[in-house]
């Protein structure tokens, strides 16, 4: 089946196109991600803006002239967290029916998580049954426990890289104070993590799929340009987390523009996301997190192959 995934995001709009044939085929065909910032200001302000919403409508209608040649079988469009709580949601789903003509769904954080699953697996070896999940994402964390002969556990929470860094990186560079106010919001949510998943199994394998953590790998291999074959099942040790945010920390945003492996557009929100992920890292006990370049999307369509 020829299908078409889009996921729009807090801080990223990401479209795939690719030829599902279940269980285990997949071939991409086109995919493209935009840095659009849609849940800036949704922390504080429960609204989604004008522009934010102007900045994704226009992409969406980019998106729909360059899927039309594809002729497909299926089409799939979800909002994630900026959009699930915001006040004005309705206002951004009428105009994206009115000017696109998509109906776009808006998922659940569990929802979210189960999708998600679905992408890692897809990209992970059948071997691999047993692992703890993080999706880092711009407004939520999705953690899925997966255990092999059991249903996974899944849990959102409010915890993304746009939302801490509005809430408490305050300073370019960020102060001590910061990072420690960071550090106390993750272990806030954390402490709802083990909650749900009534502790987390030793050495269990952790992989984590999403933005902040296919560009943290780029970053350590100082890649110029993106390479999916190279990110995907890169194996990033904390010592490396650790490593890159210490470098992080003593440079101002516009500083780290030009760093290897960081695209433009991540370079405020990146230390945010390192900072999650080296503290749950430290938190779960594991010394190193395996790279998925599969997730959300790849769920997205997964999901949508089952049901054609």
């Amino acid at each position: 089946m020829r299908l078409a995934a889009i996921d729009i995001g807090t801080l990223t709009c990401r479209l795939l196109v690719a030829e599902v044939n279940l269980p285990d085929e997949f071939k991409e065909m086109d995919a493209d991600r935009r840095i659009l910032r849609l849940g800036e200001g949704v922390d504080h302000h429960k609204r989604l803006s004008t522009d934010a919403m102007d900045r994704v409508v226009e992409t969406l209608k980019e998106w729909k002239e360059r899927t039309a040649k594809y002729n497909l079988d299926g089409l799939a469009i979800v909002a994630t967290s900026a959009v699930r709580e915001s006040e004005n949601r309705q206002e951004f789903l009428t105009r994206v029916k009115q000017e696109t003509g998509w109906d776009v769904e808006i998922l659940t954080g569990e929802e979210e998580a189960r999708r998600t699953l679905l992408g890692i697996r897809f990209g992970l070896p059948q071997a691999m049954a047993e692992f703890l999940g993080l999706d880092i994402g711009g407004g939520s964390t999705e953690c899925i426990l997966a255990r092999k002969g059991q249903s996974a556990r899944v849990i959102s929470v409010d915890l993304g890289v746009v939302r801490l860094l509005e809430r408490v990186f305050y300073h370019d560079p960020p102060t001590a104070l910061d990072l420690q106010n960071a550090e106390n919001c993750i272990d806030e949510q954390l402490a709802k993590v083990r909650q749900a998943f009534g502790g987390v199994p030793n050495n269990i394998p952790l992989v984590g799929t999403a933005g902040t953590v296919t560009t943290l790998a780029a970053m350590a291999q100082r890649l110029n340009q993106y390479d999916r074959t190279r990110v995907h099942n890169y194996e990033l040790t904390l010592s490396t987390v650790k490593s890159l945010e210490k470098d992080l920390i003593i440079k101002t945003g516009s500083e780290r523009l030009g760093m290897p492996g960081l695209e433009s557009g991540r370079e405020f929100v990146i230390l945010a996301g390192t900072v999650i992920l080296r503290r749950m890292m430290e938190s779960f006990g594991v010394s190193s997190c395996l790279v998925s370049d599969f997730g959300l999307r790849e769920g997205i369509l997964v999901d949508k192959a089952k049901k054609l």
